[in-house]
């Protein structure tokens, strides 16, 4: 457990000069706090539950008492004041390892909030992502957007749809414009956001735009977002899916002022988008299935990081997978052929194997009539 800049530890010749090398150099923009409690209780002492009623008293409160302060995500801080000793988790540091100065931006949230506003590590490029080729497009579009925001002015990139078959690259995507950027990339399944009581859904739809905003440039991306842009037909089924829509709309329509903040939205179902929602998408690119030449690249491209020799012909793989997406070609095939290989003690995989994988897929009645003519 990391004590940052709670513990004083001796000085010696040694650690001032490790000290020195890990001092922040950057200013913190954001810090996300999870309320802890105290972590060494007496039995005459309560674990009180922080609740927050004015965000910016808060905020003002934990600067003036941690003004300098190291930031770094996983440590804890404590507080000195109203609650003494009382500990807050460092769930978000943008940058990490930054220090805490008068514009810090500093959030209490408990972890079912902040869990899914981390940001996501990657190391994928637009070349892991095979075919797609007008959604790349667009990314590039969005890539000089975020590189220079002010350039474009009201005609900025903000709000994309994409949408298609599961597999076929959204979330690749994604994470490899984030990675190619290097900036925050917030993504999140949209059933996350859900809460247990009519306006929690609202709520973390606001935070988590705010988060994005103040690390901005960033992308929020938001997988599976019909679960919450519901149509509002589907009132039934979401109590407080007007809420939600609203609060979607609000953060889609820039009404914050999320300046260099771009959405990207994921579904497989654009039908059962909110209309009010899906205009708000400046374009809608679908992502299609493979075509041979797609699947042939993509089949090489996973082969080449495969444990185990290949003894077939690749290439003999590329028409039993038509009707299949990238990711269900290395999961339901390639990954099903190494298993089998391994379960065998066999050192290289046969096309035997591979034929095992397709017969997995042939006896599943799912399956998209066709694919194996």
């Amino acid at each position: 457990m990391k004590l940052n800049n709670i513990i004083p530890e001796p000085v010696t010749s040694d650690k001032k000069s490790t000290k020195s090398l890990n001092k922040p150099e950057k200013d913190a923009k954001l810090v996300v706090l999870q309320p802890i409690g105290y972590p060494f209780l007496c039995n005459l002492v309560e674990n009180p539950k922080i609740e927050i009623f004015d965000k910016e008293l808060f905020e003002l409160y934990a600067r003036e008492q941690w003004l300098g302060y190291t930031v770094e995500e996983g440590s804890f801080i404590f507080d000195q004041k109203l609650l003494p000793d009382y500990a807050f988790k460092i769930i978000k540091a943008h940058p990490d390892n930054s220090k805490i100065t008068d514009s810090t931006s500093i959030l209490l949230m408990e972890v079912e909030e902040v869990r899914e506003i981390k940001r996501i590590e990657s190391t994928l490029t637009m070349e892991d992502v095979i075919g797609q080729e007008r959604a790349k497009d667009k990314c590039k579009i969005i890539m000089k957007y975020l590189q220079d925001p002010e350039h474009f002015g009201d005609w900025a990139p903000r709000n994309v749809l994409f949408h298609g078959t599961p597999g076929t690259g959204k979330t690749m995507l994604a994470k490899s414009l984030s990675n190619e950027l290097k900036v925050p990339l917030f993504l999140i399944k949209a059933t996350s956001l859900i809460g247990e009581h009519v306006g929690d859904g609202a709520r973390q739809i606001h935070e988590l735009f705010e988060a994005a905003s103040i690390t901005a440039p960033s992308v929020v991306f938001i997988d599976e977002i019909d679960a919450i842009g519901l149509d509002r037909k589907y009132q039934s089924l979401r109590g407080d899916v007007s809420e939600v829509v609203n609060a979607l709309l609000t953060e889609m329509d820039g009404i914050n002022q999320n300046k260099g903040v771009v959405t990207i939205g994921a579904t497989n179902n654009p039908h059962l988008l909110d209309f009010a929602i899906r205009s708000r998408f400046e374009e809608e690119i679908e992502f299609a299935l493979p075509d041979e030449k797609e699947r042939k690249a993509i089949i090489e491209l996973y082969v080449k990081s495969m444990p185990l020799s290949i003894g077939f012909d690749t290439g003999k793989l590329v028409n039993p997978t038509k009707g299949l997406s990238g990711r269900d070609i290395k999961d339901r095939i390639l990954k099903v052929a190494l298993h089998k290989a391994i379960h065998e003690d066999e050192e290289i995989i046969t096309w035997k194997h591979v034929k095992y994988a397709l017969k997995q897929i042939k006896d599943n009645e799912n399956e998209p009539k066709g694919m194996f003519a």
